[in-house]
């Protein structure tokens, strides 16, 4: 029976189709190149020939350059007023608080980007709690350490949880730790993922009422 419902933040609470995920990346590209004195062609180049080992890019860089100050990087990735590209979302915040489930974002972004997005959607006051990368000591998704910590601070287990999220390795990791995922591709950029997905965060009734999870 599911007790809680986990959601990733970034592309998962808003479209994918929005420019966020490419500004963001894009600043990961820049404060990596000027890291490593490389240009931004090539440090593109490095982080996606090396990246996926670890979970997110400032883990790749603390463990394969020794890199050690984190709170810069997030900044600079994450500068205050990035949210504006996002619209308000007020009809899925009224789907959300629906859901008869205690709700949270598991994210490997920041609180601060968390609540400015949130802010920014028109729903902050859907969630209980956001989980970020500090709360997973720079070490998120999608190992299954992450999820256990989490499944621990909410006092329950992860098969009575439910993450969505848009990334095939991120679910995946969360099903390693015991809990249950769902896939969120909302442009089917993931053709081959062979487990349980949706198009849209509104196939959520369905799937929770179906009965693959137990009753409420």
């Amino acid at each position: 029976m599911i007790r809680c419902l986990l959601f990733d933040l970034d592309n998962t609470l808003y479209p994918s189709s929005n420019p966020m995920e490419s500004q963001i990346v894009g600043r990961m590209n820049e404060y990596t190149a000027r890291f490593l004195n490389l240009s931004v062609e090539e440090a593109l180049d490095r982080r996606r020939a090396d990246m996926p080992r670890h979970g997110t890019t400032l883990e790749w860089l603390m463990a394969e350059y020794g890199f050690d100050d984190p709170e810069d990087y997030l900044a600079a990735v994450h500068p205050e007023g990035e949210e504006e590209c996002i619209d308000p979302d007020p009809s899925l915040g009224d789907f959300l608080r629906s859901l008869p489930y205690p709700k949270v974002v598991f994210t490997n972004s920041t609180r601060e980007h968390a609540d400015r997005v949130l802010g920014r959607l028109g729903f902050p006051d859907v969630f209980q709690a956001v989980f970020d990368i500090r709360f997973n000591h720079f070490k998120g998704k999608p190992h299954p350490a992450a999820g256990l910590r989490v499944c621990s601070s909410l006092g329950v287990k992860p098969s009575e949880t439910l993450l969505v999220d848009d990334l095939p390795r991120y679910v995946r990791g969360y099903l390693e730790c015991g809990g249950n995922g769902v896939l969120l591709d909302d442009r089917n950029r993931h053709p081959d993922y062979d487990s349980l997905r949706i198009a849209s965060l509104y196939d959520l009734a369905s799937l929770l009422s179906d009965g693959r999870f137990g009753s409420v």
